[in-house]
């Protein structure tokens, strides 16, 4: 096989678990499934992907460059006021994670990633820094990292929480927009009327 064949089965293996993450969630990603809908020998990935981590590595790396392609649009060129980017990036997050859940799921199950040792860290850290720049920006008086892995998991359990159902039920809201705006008033202070 040559050099190319190999990069294009490794990427075809990707993108069927890419596929896969999205029509059936997480769980079903096995080498053997994804092998079988790649066409090839249930061996073949293990040539590629020594191991099943290291395949579910890069499917996740896949989803953590859409959601900071994502990231980068909702920011734009950076000219809104930091608040207003927080909560652009807040809502382009929410929106991937609930139009995603498979994706999703897999990106943020870093005990099922180990992601140390398989570059996920280079991938994923870099968007929550551009959180942090921002919280500290429109926060100077607070320690940005802690407010923003705060920020953070309010806006994982708003994600969580709206596609069980849970949030609608228990504030009768129809949109995540009221529940946002609260979340990032309290880490983010009220926002400042025009």
């Amino acid at each position: 096989m040559s050099d190319s064949e190999a990069a294009g089965l490794r990427d075809r293996l990707v993108d069927v678990g890419v596929e896969l993450v999205a029509s059936e969630g997480a769980q079903a990603l096995t080498l053997r499934e994804i092998a079988r809908r790649a066409g090839v020998s249930h061996g073949a990935p293990r040539r590629h992907f020594p191991t099943h981590l290291e395949l579910l590595s890069a499917i996740a790396r896949r989803g953590f460059a859409d959601l900071g392609e994502r990231a980068a649009g909702a920011i734009a060129d950076g000219t809104a006021s930091p608040r207003a980017q927080v909560t652009a990036l807040s809502r382009t997050y929410l929106t991937f994670a609930l139009d995603n859940p498979g994706m999703y799921e897999l990106m943020f199950r870093h005990d099922l990633l180990e992601s140390g040792h398989l570059g996920l860290r280079e991938t994923s850290l870099p968007l929550f820094g551009v959180l942090v720049d921002l919280v500290g920006r429109a926060r100077p008086d607070v320690d940005a990292r802690h407010v923003a892995g705060a920020l953070w998991a309010n806006l994982h359990g708003l994600a969580q929480l709206w596609r069980w159902g849970s949030l609608q039920l228990s504030t009768g809201a129809d949109d995540f927009v009221p529940l946002l705006r609260s979340a990032l008033d309290a880490h983010l202070g009220p926002e400042a009327a025009l």
